[in-house]
């Protein structure tokens, strides 16, 4: 019971960590919580126990997911990313069965079960890393060293560290109180060195990130971009032909007016959010001859996003480059369509289960690769944006990959409307911010309806708007070519966890085969001398 109560008290403690409570040192103190309970539990306890600390932590953190289509695929989505938690509570449990906190073993195990959530099943569901609840914290600016996986192994490896310390302290105790009842026994002291060596381990490994640079120099571009609101929140946000558009319309010539008046520096570069065209762009003559009027008005170019009605009988999520006398001269199709929302993998399967599946009539379609869209600035110098649509933002390969194919600046286009005013907004700006960080690189992360925010590489979100208002972001932006360390290693810090991990669990079974050989000849040494 102690054990399913302290792994609770950690799933709800953890969500402290994320947006909109943003209470970094919820962190690791969670997985300090999460340590102690599951060692020396064995495989099945900590199962069990991660199970319930999992949906402790997942169930209020996602209930976004729910908010317009029921609870049903909410709490199937928070059980499912459980099941990862009550993996890494198994594999951790199994590991200190015989009793003592390893941190090592902790942290290689938090590492990899995360690191398998955020690939499996379809694809998988990185969002709420414990790297993405940390953009104002130390351990945050590691992430430019070795990824989202690495700074969650540091901070795995400093809650065990803590858990540790409390393990100590707790036996030098109970050697204590036995000392002091055995009156022929010298007193105990504390262990000052097993009690201390953990205590400042954490805190090395804790302020660490402080010492990591996160450069922001560099040539600078304007960027304006336009979040236009809809007319209503929910599923149905664009049920008003051509509402959505005309928002964005309005408010881009109304931002023209500012720079025509003089009041605002003329843009390089204007971002429209995902899904800002709700009809599609190119098929529809009145929505691409107001984006084209507009792109003439402004006379720079122009990131829309929208849906394309191809490839027959499909939907492709895109963002689309208008430039001024050209017309529509770029695209990037969403390479990571988000299953049961976006397209429905194994449709006759699920269909067994649930008919609501067919709601989703038509699939969406994945593009074929990472997209950079290149324009050049009024003083000749080149943008090379970066794309990522929405929940892309949460996939490390899709974000590093459109880095290491030159993009000096990273757009991040979403819309939110059909989560309405919970924390998936401002859960996914602090991803942005800490992608930022990361790759070194400036990002104009633009919403529907917010939030929306132009972030410098250092993590700093400015001009943060409000949820369900019409706004614009504007203002330069550094343009970056240096690659973070981060960008080099890239999922190498998973591989060598894993290839850890897995070294570690053959020498534990090959010890614990080893205990059992030997227990029959124990046994049998000890008969003999009963006998004699």
């Amino acid at each position: 019971m102690r054990r399913l109560l302290l792994s609770l008290m950690a799933g709800g403690l953890l969500c402290l960590a994320f947006p909109t409570f943003d209470v970094w040192v919820a962190a690791p103190l969670a997985l300090g919580l999460w340590a102690w309970a599951w060692t020396g539990a064995g495989g099945r306890r900590g199962f069990l126990s991660g199970l319930l600390g999992g949906l402790a932590f997942f169930v209020p953190t996602l209930s976004w997911s729910g908010i317009y289509v029921g609870s049903v695929p909410w709490l199937a989505l928070a059980t499912l990313q459980a099941l990862f938690i009550a993996l890494a509570g198994s594999l951790y449990g199994w590991l200190s069965r015989r009793g003592s906190v390893r941190p090592l073993a902790f942290a290689l195990v938090w590492v990899v079960t995360e690191g398998f959530r955020a690939r499996a099943p379809y694809g998988g569901f990185p969002w709420l890393k414990l790297a993405f609840g940390q953009a104002d914290s130390p351990f945050g600016r590691l992430v430019a060293l070795g990824g989202a996986p690495f700074v969650g192994f540091v901070i795995a490896l400093c809650g065990a560290l803590l858990a540790l310390a409390a393990e100590q302290a707790l036996r030098a105790v109970s050697d204590r109180r036995t000392s002091v009842a055995d009156a022929s026994s010298p007193p105990s002291r504390m262990p000052s060195r097993r009690l201390v060596l953990p205590v400042a381990g954490a805190l090395v490994v804790g302020v660490a990130g402080l010492a990591v640079p996160l450069p922001t120099d560099g040539p600078t571009a304007q960027f304006l971009g336009v979040q236009g609101n809809v007319p209503h929140p929910g599923l149905d946000f664009n049920s008003e032909r051509r509402a959505v558009l005309d928002n964005h319309i309005a408010a881009t010539l109304k931002a023209q007016g500012d720079v025509e008046a003089g009041r605002a520096p003329a843009p390089d570069l204007v971002v429209w959010p995902e899904n800002a065209s709700d009809i599609d762009p190119l098929r529809n003559a009145d929505a691409k001859s107001l984006i084209l009027e507009t792109v003439d008005a402004l006379k720079r170019p122009l990131i829309v996003g929208g849906l394309l009605e191809e490839p027959v009988g499909f939907v492709s999520n895109v963002s689309l480059l208008f430039e001024p006398g050209k017309g529509n001269t770029d695209r990037y199709v969403k390479r990571h369509p988000v299953p049961f929302a976006e397209y429905i993998p194994n449709r006759a399967f699920w269909r067994n289960f649930s008919k609501e599946v067919d709601l989703v009539r038509r699939d969406f379609v994945p593009g074929p690769g990472p997209g950079v869209f290149r324009v050049t600035t009024a003083s000749g110098q080149q943008i090379r944006a970066g794309l990522a649509i929405c929940f892309e933002v949460a996939y490390d390969d899709i974000m590093r990959d459109a880095v290491q194919s030159g993009a000096n600046v990273l757009v991040v286009q979403t819309n939110n409307a059909t989560f309405g005013f919970t924390a998936e907004s401002p859960q996914q700006l602090a991803i942005s911010r800490v992608r930022a960080m990361e790759f070194g690189r400036s990002v104009v992360h633009v919403s529907t309806v917010g939030q929306s925010a132009l972030i410098t590489p250092d993590g700093t979100a400015h001009q943060v708007t409000s949820l369900f208002t019409q706004a614009v972001v504007r203002g330069a932006l550094p343009l970056r070519d240096a690659t973070t360390v981060a960008t080099r290693v890239g999922e190498a810090p998973e591989w060598v966890a894993a290839a850890a991990l897995l070294t570690m669990l053959a020498l534990s079974l090959r010890s614990g085969r080893g205990a059992r050989a030997r227990v029959p000849q124990t046994t049998k040494d000890e008969d003999d001398d009963d006998a004699a």
